[in-house]
């Protein structure tokens, strides 16, 4: 049984079960509906019985006998005395014994009865007439009247019972085969964005899944996934772009390298191998500065970060500030409490990039300042060098961008910093940007502030 329902479909599976849940409820309104319908007859023939009975006695007179015609469906009459005879009867009982030998008590005067022969089944009521009437008119002697009819085929026979079987199993089928549709109607989006899916592949990103119109789950479900997958085509083509990128800054390097190996080898009388050691130590160490701020800058993006701990900016400020690569001066200052939730070594990272960067381009001095502002933590790292032009503001943290001036002061460099920088900005949910300044550059970087009561945990 297990493998069957595990291997079914989830149409199949809820139209079982709804179908079985509605067949036992339709079944048990059956049940109830053919025990309701039976009482109500029963309960209609033996008050029409009654009544005809009390009628009849009530009819009777001392000076002539009663008189047995039937009026209603209650055809079957009699009045019998004491010693069991009948004394009169309708014509359908005519010449037959008693219809029962059953005689009501005084304090129970009215019974209704059901009785089977051979012949049917009859149901009457027995009704003892009452000691002041046979006073009156049989001189006290005792009577009783039975007043009946055959047995009507709803009750003689099953047919009620199949009747509401039958109307049972059929609301059963209707209702399973509505569920089906419905359930097919509705799962029928989710085939389509299965279907689609199965299609997606590295090489086909730019397809989407059909999107219902309705704002249900499953409208949900499908607009989430197309966020996803725009996300992930997103994501496959920067990585793409990076792979490209990186391919033709590590060939560089990588080529003039083998160059010079290979001028070596060929022509190891006119090459100064001196000379071509320290150049081939020059190209590695790039290699390897270059391969460093590569990986950094992958792991940044895919190695799901450390648990966050509590980080004082004003501290790596002022402590933990590399200002010694450039000889120009670095002036710091830090308003209050400036503590985050992150990384501290990468933060360090961050902010060590911006003051070398600001360093590698200023004239007179650089300025860092950290402070609280409108609910975040403000690094400003500032220098009065030429500044950047708006249109290369943001062009500038894009891997190996380096431009033309970064270039001539700093050949060696890898053109990482800067994406790194920010990178580490966005992991920590925070912003690093180039603003206005009166002169040269201005990098700022904005960091939610750590909220009191907060932990590393509810990070």
């Amino acid at each position: 049984m297990w493998p069957f329902w595990r291997h079914r479909s989830i149409q199949a599976r809820l139209t079982l079960l709804a179908g079985a849940l509605s067949l036992i409820v339709f079944t048990v309104i059956a049940v109830g509906l053919d025990l309701m319908i039976r009482t109500a007859i029963r309960d209609n023939i033996f008050r029409e019985t009654q009544r005809v009975a009390t009628d009849w006695i009530a009819s009777m007179k001392p000076s002539r006998p009663p008189v047995a015609i039937p009026t209603t469906a209650v055809n079957l009459l009699q009045l019998v005395d004491s010693h069991g005879r009948v004394v009169t009867a309708s014509p359908a009982l005519a010449g037959k014994p008693p219809l029962s030998t059953v005689w009501p008590p005084y304090d129970d005067r009215i019974l209704h009865l059901t009785e089977c022969s051979h012949g049917g089944c009859v149901m009457f009521t027995a009704n003892r007439v009452s000691p002041q009437e046979a006073r009156f008119v049989w001189g006290g002697e005792s009577h009783i009247v039975y007043a009946g009819r055959a047995e009507p085929p709803a009750l003689a026979s099953h047919i009620l019972e199949v009747s509401t079987l039958t109307a049972a199993l059929l609301a059963s089928v209707f209702t399973t085969w509505m569920i089906w549709s419905l359930v097919g109607r509705t799962l029928r989006p989710v085939e389509a964005i299965r279907a689609r899916m199965s299609e997606i592949s590295v090489s086909e990103l730019s397809l989407r899944v059909p999107e219902p119109a309705c704002d249900d789950e499953i409208g949900q479900l499908a607009r989430t996934a197309n966020k996803t997958l725009s996300r992930l085509e997103e994501a496959v083509e920067q990585q793409r772009h990076f792979a490209s990128i990186v391919s033709h800054e590590l060939k560089t390097p990588v080529t003039g390298l083998q160059t010079q190996l290979e001028e070596a080898v060929l022509y190891p009388d006119d090459v100064d191998q001196g000379k071509v050691i320290q150049a081939g130590l020059a190209t590695t160490e790039r290699l390897r500065a270059l391969i460093d701020d590569i990986l950094i800058f992958a792991r940044i993006r895919t190695v799901p970060p450390e648990p966050p701990e509590p980080v004082d900016l004003g501290a790596l400020v002022e402590e933990e500030l590399i200002t010694t690569t450039w000889p120009v001066p670095v002036h710091i200052q830090v308003k209050g409490n400036v503590t985050v939730l992150g990384n501290r070594v990468q933060l360090t990272e961050v902010l060590n990039n911006l003051v070398v960067n600001a360093q590698r381009h200023a004239a007179t001095g650089v300025e860092v300042s950290a402070e609280r502002k409108d609910g975040q933590a403000v690094v400003t790292v500032s220098d009065d060098g030429d500044g950047i032009a708006l249109e290369d503001r943001e062009r500038v943290f894009q891997p190996f961008t380096r431009l033309n001036d970064g270039q001539r002061k700093d050949p060696t460099g890898t053109g990482l910093g800067l994406a790194i920088s920010r990178a580490i900005a966005a992991t920590h949910h925070g912003t690093l940007k180039i603003e206005d300044s009166t002169r040269g550059a201005r990098f700022v970087l904005r960091l939610p502030l750590l909220q009191p009561g907060t932990t590393d945990r509810q990070a």
